[in-house]
């Protein structure tokens, strides 16, 4: 789950990072009641992407008329296309200098990575191609965690300003303390800034939480969801339990596996190009250990997306046998009845897949194709889905 600005300030502010929390609000006129306690403010968008500000998002108010007629601007615009649909009100503090640090799981090296930079801020990505010495890529040990020795260490590497260290190297274990015990993959603070005083602040950031910690460890976290603002789908693929992603296509696929899903993906986006460029709609794992009914829930997740002209169901026998996925195609299918319009490929293979074929075929429903091939099949149903 990934958390909006002032979402993850909360979480800043609750393992003691420095930070200004400001107010959330949905209108203009509580854009300037908030102005009007603040004095001199900054009107921040609110919505789960960067360039926010490059889009016309983040804008500074000296008066509440100005703070009125930014929140007016911003709240209903769209950015990278998510509407905005709230706004954060802050007292400015202008940065004498920004920084950038993070926290983040490092799949490929399975372990922890702290990067930061001096040199930073909001134009961290440029100063990555022109400058890449600038920004310290530095391993944390999952074992070890970040110590008062482990931060010193970064803060010298990432040569934070003499008279701040004390500052930053209290900083990095407080956003350790965010990234650890909140189950988080990811902790960024961009900027981390250096204000009048030599103080140093955390003036924005940005959180993605392990959803696989939420239910038992976490379940305060659900707080953070915003259902509302949500995809209607992906909400209703989450309260059924699946791992499902919204992508923007017209064959909807369902795998057991990631890496089966994955490759699934790739080849309907091959198969797509000899078929008016077709994509992939979404990605839908319904895992290794599936029943008919996860089956029969994900088509009914893939079949009630009007994007959707057809389905590529793909499944590899193993725990998940392959007669209990042709029963949760069948089920589906009488579940959604006259509902149910749109064409689907399946394509089983593994553990008991002459059962599986042997239901579909007695099943014979007109909607319903069997392809021997994972190619075959994703080349049938990028077809169907350009014909129709």
């Amino acid at each position: 789950m990934d958390l909006m600005e002032y979402q993850a300030k909360e979480l800043f502010a609750k393992h003691g990072v420095t930070t200004t929390l400001g107010k959330v609000v949905e209108t203009a006129e509580d854009a300037r009641a908030a102005a009007e306690e603040f004095g001199f403010c900054v009107v921040k968008a609110q919505v789960k992407a960067g360039g926010r500000g490059k889009a016309g998002g983040v804008k500074l108010a000296k008066t509440p008329e100005e703070a009125f007629e930014h929140a007016s601007n911003i709240l209903g615009m769209e950015i990278k296309g998510l509407t905005v649909n709230r706004v954060l009100v802050t007292p400015a503090t202008p940065p004498v200098e920004e920084y950038y640090f993070s926290f983040l799981l490092d799949r490929s090296n399975r372990s922890h990575l702290c990067i930061a930079s001096v040199e930073g801020g909001v134009e961290i990505e440029e100063v990555a191609k022109t400058n890449p010495d600038a920004v310290k890529k530095i391993p944390v040990d999952a074992l070890e965690g970040v110590t008062p020795e482990k931060a010193a260490a970064i803060v010298d590497e990432a040569k934070f300003p003499a008279e701040l260290r004390d500052q930053a190297i209290e900083m990095v274990q407080r956003l350790w303390e965010v990234y650890v015990e909140e189950d988080a993959t990811l902790v960024e603070v961009n900027p981390l800034a250096r204000l009048e005083g030599d103080k140093l602040e955390a003036l924005d950031g940005k959180v993605s939480l392990d959803d696989n910690a939420s239910e038992i460890r976490h379940p305060d976290h659900h707080a953070f969801e915003i259902r509302e603002e949500a995809d209607p789908l992906e909400a209703k693929a989450k309260d059924k339990g699946l791992n499902y992603v919204k992508l923007d296509g017209a064959v909807g696929i369902i795998g057991n596996g990631a890496g089966l899903v994955m490759s699934t993906l790739d080849v309907v986006a091959y198969a797509g190009e000899a078929h008016g460029g077709v994509k992939p709609a979404n990605f839908l794992d319904i895992g290794g250990g599936a029943n008919a009914q996860v089956m029969a829930d994900g088509l009914d997740v893939i079949l009630n997306d009007e994007q959707v002209k057809s389905v590529f169901v793909n499944v590899f026998g193993g725990i998940t046998a392959c007669d209990e996925v042709a029963n949760g195609i069948k089920g589906a299918l009488e579940i959604l009845g006259d509902a149910a319009t749109k064409p689907l490929v399946v394509r089983l293979d593994g553990n008991n897949v002459e059962e599986g074929r042997r239901i579909l075929n007695e099943l014979n429903h007109p909607l319903v194709t069997q392809v021997d091939t994972m190619d075959g099949a994703a080349d049938k149903a990028a077809e169907l889905a350009h014909q129709a």
